[in-house]
């Protein structure tokens, strides 16, 4: 054991190390709620026994081994013997406490979120129920994350789980001829993941290193399972460009640290460089939306400066990406490419032209754009209503504080 641990740190450990128990006994119960029972269980035992006796040294075994025993103790009190001998079998011989995990071997998060994209399930629960159990976000994030009320992700989770059980949806990874049905979900699924991680709604610092790095491995796993679709690999790509910029995107102290005021030398040019040939072998194909969003993110990486970025390209790509998945979000992207290509007015028409939409109502992103744009052409009072609104609506408490920080910096002037 090492070193003692408080409630926080233990949720934040159960947050992913949990879900990736949840996803094994899942696959063994083919039963969400028993799976989701024994990890609790797991859970109230490390609260009683992580501040008293420490950490262990291998935390995602030990929950992994005590929610297989408490699985286990379960079932026996629960089945007839003919009925759980296989289970307990399989259960049994699923871990010993010396194990440790091969991250190469079959990864049952992966079969988790195919499991969750099953076509019999709606396309809004799929997208919920793969986020909760493949990686751990809370329905608040998860809430954050599809723009939807939390009770609404709440309503979605028991639905899914009730269908589940009714259709018996296994928690495999399909053959080959269902991949496809499945795929687009799936890949959202894991870019919502890295979303999260990049730029988390609720966490106290604003990057979230094991979601980045769970989504980035699950990445590597698709382009694996499914090599040679260019979605696949664009998606790859785009989350390798944009963890290449992770260690930058706050400074020392924790505050945001916009894009064009990190330092490029410290971006990880090994992963700009495997993500350049993955682009370059996908390009061949017909450009769809992830390999879009990767080539927009590649202007950034091979800029040498904020200055020099490829304005034109990176607006190109998305009228590109809106005319085949069109969006609120994308078109606020656009907006915001179109003002640095070809000013600051074009794109404040553009964003007008949005503020009626009830999607972006409660996106703080958008009122934290169009603050910007107000501000840099003089209109300093819609500008501070635009950063007030933006900082009632935010959840994240580090881009709250960069928020604040901007709306300080405006003097209560009228607007011109």
């Amino acid at each position: 054991m090492h070193s003692t641990i408080d409630g926080e740190q233990i949720d934040r450990l159960f947050r992913l190390q949990g879900s990736r128990a949840v996803a094994t006994l899942a696959r063994i119960f083919n039963d969400l709620d028993r799976a989701e029972d024994a990890v609790q269980d797991a859970y109230a035992q490390a609260l009683d026994r992580w501040p008293r006796y420490g950490l262990p040294e291998n935390p995602a075994a030990w929950i992994m081994v005590t929610a297989r025993n408490a699985a286990i103790d379960a079932l026996r009190r629960e089945r007839t013997a003919d009925a759980k001998r296989q289970l307990l079998a399989n259960l049994e011989a699923l871990i010993r406490v010396d194990t440790s995990f091969d991250e190469e071997a079959m990864d049952d998060r992966l079969a988790m979120i195919f499991a969750a994209c099953h076509p019999a399930l709606s396309e809004e629960t799929r997208i919920a129920l793969t986020l909760r159990f493949a990686a751990g976000p809370t329905v608040t994030e998860i809430a954050s994350a599809l723009l939807v009320p939390q009770p609404t992700v709440s309503q979605r989770l028991v639905r899914a789980k009730h269908k589940i059980k009714r259709a018996r949806i296994a928690f495999a990874i399909p053959e080959a001829a269902n991949l496809p049905d499945r795929l687009h979900d799936v890949l959202r699924a894991v870019y919502l993941i890295f979303n999260e991680g990049y730029a988390s709604s609720t966490n106290r610092s604003l990057v979230r290193a094991d979601l980045c790095e769970e989504a980035l491995r699950l990445a590597e796993l698709l382009e694996r399972l499914l090599p040679g679709q260019s979605e696949v690999s664009g998606l790859h790509a785009l989350v390798l460009f944009h963890d290449a910029r992770r260690a930058t995107r706050v400074d020392e102290s924790g505050e945001l640290v916009l894009l064009e005021r990190q330092d490029r030398s410290l971006w990880d040019r090994r992963k700009i460089e495997r993500a350049t040939s993955l682009l370059e072998g996908a390009s061949r194909h017909s450009a769809g939306p992830y390999l879009l969003q990767a080539m927009i993110a590649q202007e950034h990486a091979r800029a040498a400066t904020w200055e020099a970025t490829n304005w034109r390209k990176i607006l190109d790509c998305y009228e590109s990406l809106a005319a085949i998945e069109p969006s609120p979000v994308v078109e606020l992207n656009r907006a915001v490419a179109l003002a640095y290509a070809d000013g600051d007015e074009p794109g404040l028409r553009l964003l007008d032209a949005m503020a009626a939409r009830s999607a972006l109502l409660n996106y703080a992103p958008f009122f934290g754009a169009r603050a910007e744009l107000l501000q840099r052409v003089g209109r300093r009072a819609e500008a501070r209503a635009s950063y007030s609104r933006a900082i009632e609506l935010t959840q994240s408490i580090t881009e709250r504080r960069f928020l604040e920080g901007r709306l300080a910096g405006l003097t209560p002037l009228e607007s011109h």
